[in-house]
């Protein structure tokens, strides 16, 4: 009987000992299965450039489904926000009544599912405008631009701004981002944004902002907008058009304009000319008038002579 019982506390032990080690390996295989979750998309749906004061909503959204989303700032507290549904949902969604410029910054998102926790999404930046002076913003040359050229945009403050961020209308993301020089002869600081080659199918209206290297996601009120006006088609080189292919040819031109400049010119020409002749002949009546009392004197004296 003790030999019966032995065997069966033998035997328990192995089945014990197997299932431990098949549940050690079955959690490392979920380990693993969470790690391949699809990691998750972040997006803010008014964009990732929000003007001090406004509403934000960040959106999680994943592929499977979860119930439960965690959203966290980098270098902030971990997770900053959870958010856990009763039935499984595909986005999750994270509002931010304000924004304030405590909420600038670079955020990721994740998700649980049974296996486990889900790879972090990608980072999304969120800027916060509107807590400096606006900078300015101006063109070197006019902003009548002709197609193809290129033009260069400077964006400049009296602040000690770190850098200087150009934005084009109609575009989400920055169109450029340059560090601050500072001029001496002007006491600014200011960054030269070359854009081009331009042209005619698309506006072309900018903006600039400002930023410090400690908080590069919270930038300064936005500068006033400048729209460069392209005129004109620059026009390749190429091989001159076939004259015996009459869409080739040229539209007989009107020398209306040119005639009616020259018609004008020659008229005031005439009128001088008649001034001149005018001053002319008036010159010479007092002198022929003096050269006759002149003989009239001489005939009296030789009268009286005689």
């Amino acid at each position: 009987m003790t030999f019966v019982f032995t065997a069966l506390l033998v035997y328990l032990g192995k089945v014990l000992t197997r299932d431990s080690l098949l549940g050690l390996s079955l959690g490392r295989v979920t380990s693993v299965l969470a790690g391949n979750a699809p990691k998750p998309t972040l997006t803010i749906q008014s964009g990732s450039v929000v003007a001090r004061g406004k509403q934000v909503t960040i959106s999680c959204e994943v592929i499977t489904g979860a119930r439960e989303y965690r959203l966290y700032k980098e270098g902030g507290p971990h997770p900053w926000h959870t958010q856990n549904t009763l039935e499984a949902t595909n986005k999750a969604e994270f509002l931010i009544p304000s924004i304030e410029h405590r909420y600038g910054g670079r955020y990721r998102c994740y998700y649980k599912t049974p296996a486990g926790w889900s790879e972090h999404s990608d980072p999304l930046e969120l800027v916060v405008t509107g807590f400096y002076s606006k900078p300015s913003l101006s063109i070197q040359a006019s902003t009548v631009v002709t197609s193809g050229e290129t033009v260069t945009l400077q964006c400049g403050s009296q602040l000690g701004f770190s850098g200087f961020v150009l934005t084009k209308e109609g575009e989400q993301r920055p169109f450029l981002i340059l560090d601050s020089v500072f001029i001496n002869s002007t006491g600014q600081f200011q960054s030269l944004f070359p854009v081009g080659p331009v042209n005619s199918s698309q506006r072309w209206t900018f903006r600039c902002y400002g930023y410090h290297m400690t908080s590069p996601q919270v930038w300064s009120e936005p500068s006033d907008p400048l729209e460069l006006n392209v005129s004109g088609v620059v026009q390749p080189l190429g091989p001159s058009p076939n004259m015996s292919d009459p869409k080739a040819v040229s539209k007989p031109q009107d020398y209306t304009t040119e005639n009616l400049i020259r018609m004008g010119l020659l008229l005031l020409v005439l009128v001088l000319l008649g001034i001149l002749l005018f001053e002319s002949q008036h010159s010479q009546r007092p002198t022929q008038h003096e050269a006759r009392r002149e003989i009239r004197s001489s005939v009296k004296v030789a009268e009286t002579l005689e």
